[in-house]
């Protein structure tokens, strides 16, 4: 899914969680992630990684306007996840942070 950094949705394929809901909660979660980077002065947010007992749920920076949030079952070779959700991201940040006519 990919949502604005204020929680809304701008694209997904979910079909088994309402995105809305997803995109609110991710942007609860990157607001706190962004703090805890910045009081441990870690530098600027650029993901996030929860890991529950079904699965995964990661989120990416996506340029200075909106998050990539990936989904992904227990089995998820974590190290591929971040591989192609990073290269996701930037791609995503170069259409979304393009000048307008660009």
């Amino acid at each position: 899914m990919v949502a604005s950094a204020d929680g809304m949705v701008i694209a997904h394929d979910l079909p088994d969680i309402e995105p809305d809901g997803l995109a609110a909660l991710t942007a609860a979660a990157i607001g706190v992630a962004k703090r805890l980077t910045d009081a441990t002065g870690q530098g600027g947010f650029e993901e996030t990684l929860t890991r529950g007992s079904r699965g995964y749920v990661a989120a990416y920076a996506a340029g200075n306007r909106a998050v990539l949030t990936a989904v992904a079952g227990p089995d998820t070779n974590v190290g591929r996840l971040h591989l192609q959700a990073r290269r996701a991201a930037a791609r995503i940040a170069t259409l979304l942070d393009a000048p307008p006519g660009h």
